[in-house]
């Protein structure tokens, strides 16, 4: 039991990071963001790709894409165009991922030191997010959550095809980030279990820092409490959008990271990965994040026990945990006329 416990807690840190990002894209963009587990995967298989020696195409996907968001930028900002606008955003767009590109290219058939691959990793996957919701969500901020679902299905079903293309069928498996084990009474910790422990509790307390303290995360918070209001005072929704899809993007890379030194993950691994993670944050309401945090950890242990005691049915059991949890809140919530949602 004790192993299975400690099982748990691992995954669900995991699921709790990955279930934090779902709840603060929709808080503050209402994107109910299934491409989270792209995140995760493009994370993971960018590093293992790195570590091997290999060429991610990731890298170039970055650059494509931000090609785009450059004339996507110029063809917004077309009736007023001046030099420092176009300047930025070249330099944001384009010369960024070229540089990152370039650096890639360098380092790919080198088989660099694990710092610089989860380095190179994380940039890569975090432009991707940013030029993500540029792209694909950014000029629908205003329609209904219905729409940005359709999108973010549709985000999702072309990252997972582009990542068959990247890395191919087969598993990969990247080297651990911290090396080492120890043992406390019947329990064997290795590593890569700590480092998973530290930056699940790091990244919780950097982000309650980051919403607390900093002007862009009170930011966040103003626009996640009344979108409207927020504008109305000053604050760019838009930016907000773009800071909250680089953190999700730089959440999932980094779980992709510490997932793939322990288990083997493909292309479209992230995907269940992720709905492990959108079963806390649903849990959580899609607004607490200490609910969200404390779901995610009772999901990891189910999952846990469920895979030792029933190993067929593990993912039902998992899911099945909406059921009650959905039947609760319909059964809380007032009615509400269709048209009014």
């Amino acid at each position: 039991m004790l192993f299975l416990l400690q099982d748990g807690i691992t995954n669900g840190a995991i699921y709790a990071l990955l279930g934090l990002a779902l709840v603060l894209v929709f808080a503050v963009t209402r994107v109910i963001l299934i491409p989270q587990g792209e995140f995760v995967t493009y994370g993971a298989l960018t590093y293992a790709s790195l570590a091997s020696g290999q060429m991610p195409g990731t890298a170039k996907l970055a650059l494509a894409m931000g090609t785009v968001a450059f004339a996507f930028d110029l063809f917004v900002a077309r009736k007023a165009l001046h030099g420092r606008l176009i300047v930025r955003s070249v330099l944001a767009n384009i010369v960024l991922p070229a540089i990152v590109l370039a650096v890639t290219l360098y380092f790919a058939g080198q088989k660099p030191p694990v710092a610089v691959c989860i380095a190179l990793s994380l940039l890569i996957v975090a432009m991707i997010g940013l030029f993500l919701y540029r792209i694909a969500f950014q000029p629908l901020a205003h329609t209904s959550v219905l729409v940005l679902l359709i999108a973010s299905v549709g985000v999702h079903l072309a990252l997972q095809g582009l990542g068959l293309l990247f890395f191919g069928a087969e598993g990969q498996r990247g080297p651990a980030v911290l090396s080492g084990a120890f043992t406390a009474g019947s329990l064997r910790f290795t590593g890569q279990s700590i480092t998973v422990y530290g930056i699940t509790i790091a990244f919780i307390v950097g982000l309650w820092l980051f919403f607390g303290l900093t002007l862009y995360g009170k930011a966040l918070r103003a626009t996640a409490v009344n979108r409207l209001g927020a504008r109305l005072a000053g604050i760019r929704t838009t930016l907000s959008g773009q800071i909250a899809f680089l953190l999700a993007s730089v959440i999932g890379a980094l779980s992709g990271i510490m997932i793939v030194p322990i288990t083997t993950l493909y292309y479209d691994s992230g995907f269940l990965i992720g709905l492990k993670g959108f079963v806390a944050a649903i849990i959580g309401g899609l607004v607490s994040y200490p609910l969200t945090a404390v779901a995610a950890l009772f999901v990891g242990i189910v999952e846990a026990f469920s895979s030792f005691y029933a190993s067929n049915y593990k993912e039902v059991i998992v899911f099945m945990l909406l059921i009650p949890v959905l039947l609760l809140r319909s059964l809380a919530a007032p009615a509400v006329e269709e048209e009014k949602d």
